[in-house]
């Protein structure tokens, strides 16, 4: 019998992909919303449970194929962080071409379709910094709630982050639901690596290579956006995070990294994990997005 061809291969493996993230979406939405009915709460348990199994089953995945290149991170704190702040330059996904097309020839239709990408599968950088946060040691625990209580617009509701990208989204009138499955593995990730607490570390890696490497993105991203006329009050969260992530990013890695790794080497590894495992996740999305609009 004749073997498949690669390309049928690769139709079934996106195939599976795209209904293994759409229903773990679907999930992560459900298991972090407050509730109050707890009669259906053994039916849930089962449920969790097996939707528990895919998603460690995916982040498993992810994690194993990058062990080699999470095992270069030195394990003193110094050296460590210094390793770390080279990947806003060597890390996957980096100085990618799309950022360089949407602040310079991308059409409004182009931007609102690549927003409404980044809005479904954002997975919301203050819930998953306060799910991180839980039973750190004191040092890297106040510089997590100084990063949440900034995402939370320091008691402002109008500067609060959140609300700041809900009002760009009903401003440009998104069309989110027609999300590509890379867009959505990327937050479901994000929320895997917060809500367990056996990947604590890899979250912390995560969070922290968002701080490190968001600020050139989301800039390029508010040139777009005004190059294209959209109003100032529209594209604020972009605007804000071209300039605050920069220094979220120094005390990140000057009060969470370098005192996690001094006072535990061990903890380097998982890290340096979860900042390849969400670079490589961001990799990905935006080899999508660049076929999807055509940027070569």
């Amino acid at each position: 019998m004749a073997s498949r061809s690669n390309l049928a291969v690769a139709n079934d493996t996106t195939s599976e992909s795209e209904e293994l993230h759409r229903k773990l979406a679907v999930w992560n939405r459900m298991r972090l919303e407050p509730t109050f009915d707890g009669v259906c709460w053994e039916q849930r348990m089962k449920q969790e449970l097996s939707l528990r199994t895919l998603e460690g089953h995916f982040i498993e995945t992810e994690r194993v194929g990058l062990l080699h290149d999470a095992l270069v991170a030195p394990e003193d704190a110094d050296g460590f962080v210094r390793w770390f702040e080279t990947l806003t330059a060597t890390g996957p996904g980096q100085n990618d071409p799309l950022f360089a097309y949407l602040a310079t020839r991308a059409t409004l239709s182009e931007m609102k379709w690549f927003l409404a990408q980044e809005v479904s599968g954002e997975a919301g950088f203050d819930d998953l910094v306060a799910l991180t946060q839980v039973k750190l040691p004191v040092v890297a625990k106040l510089e997590l709630a100084r990063n949440y209580w900034d995402e939370m617009g320091q008691g402002r509701r109008e500067a609060m982050h959140g609300p700041m990208l809900a009002h760009l989204a009903r401003s440009l009138e998104l069309a989110t639901g027609d999300t590509v499955w890379e867009s959505l593995a990327l937050g479901n990730l994000m929320v895997g690596l917060a809500a367990n607490r056996h990947y604590a570390y890899q979250s912390i890696g995560a969070l922290g290579v968002v701080e490190l490497t968001a600020p050139g993105r989301a800039e390029k991203v508010n040139a777009g956006l005004k190059r294209l006329g959209v109003a100032g009050d529209v594209r604020r969260y972009f605007a804000l995070h071209a300039t605050l992530d920069v220094r979220h990013s120094e005390t990140w890695n000057r009060e969470v990294l370098r005192p996690l790794v001094a006072a535990n080497p061990r903890v380097a590894r998982p890290i340096a994990e979860g900042a390849l495992m969400r670079l490589t996740a961001g990799a990905r999305c935006f080899e999508r997005y660049r076929f999807e609009l055509g940027v070569a």
